[in-house]
């Protein structure tokens, strides 16, 4: 049996063929599922702020916020072990995202 089922833009993966289950109800209710399944698509798809915000982050050529000067700068200084860590800086970075994110603790 051999069904066919629409793919919504996704990539296309080779189906498996069969000879099992090839009773006459499985392939009346296999038959009348696809059709049914294939003709009716109301789905929806609603991304949150945050995950268009990723999104709109991830586009490829849009590097303008990315300064390559900066980038080589931290490169060789992590290179030569003279990149300096604020760990207080990070701590308090931290606790400002987690005060965002609605924790308990506020700075």
């Amino acid at each position: 049996m051999n069904t066919t089922i629409s793919n919504n833009g996704l990539p296309k993966f080779p189906q498996a063929t069969s000879n099992t289950g090839t009773g006459s109800a499985a392939t009346a209710a296999a038959a009348t599922g696809s059709t049914t399944a294939a003709s009716t698509s109301d789905d929806q798809l609603k991304l949150t702020d945050s995950a268009l915000a990723l999104q709109e982050a991830a586009r490829p050529g849009d590097t303008a916020s990315i300064d390559p000067q900066r980038v080589e700068q931290v490169r060789k200084a992590l290179a030569d072990g003279s990149y300096k860590i604020d760990a207080g800086r990070i701590a308090d970075r931290m606790l400002v995202l987690e005060a965002q994110l609605g924790g308990a603790g506020k700075p």
